[in-house]
């Protein structure tokens, strides 16, 4: 069985911080290391949009929107990456999925998905 559970997620307010982090399990992700993981976010009505990705040698891709704020990174002796979201705005507010493959900011380049964790910050 194939899993990547997210958690972390939670109501704040604007200027706080949360860790998210995504687990994964299962014959697929063995070895973990060789996956990129990418987080990506959804808010009700839009479309799902990239976030923050890293790569199998560690490599880190981020939308304009977020540098400078959250930072991703993967202990793969955990089979898990985090995303660490600083300084939280309200237009961070979405629901927030994890997923591993090949990486990138499409979300098609990535077979295997998580459900989802919601951040909500209010203002």
């Amino acid at each position: 069985q194939v899993q990547l559970v997210e958690s972390g997620g939670g109501l704040v307010h604007a200027g706080a911080s949360l860790r998210l982090s995504c687990a994964a399990s299962g014959r697929t992700f063995s070895p973990f290391s060789r996956y990129a993981v990418g987080w990506f976010r959804q808010s009700p009505g839009k479309e799902r949009e990239f976030v923050a990705a890293i790569t199998s040698d560690g490599r880190t891709n981020y939308v304009d929107s977020v540098k400078g704020r959250f930072t991703i990174s993967r202990d793969n002796a955990k089979n898990t990456v985090y995303l660490q979201m600083n300084s939280l705005k309200p237009e961070d507010t979405a629901l927030y999925y994890c997923a591993a493959d090949r990486g990138g900011r499409d979300p098609a380049l990535y077979a295997y998905w998580g459900q989802g964790t919601q951040v909500t910050v209010s203002s």
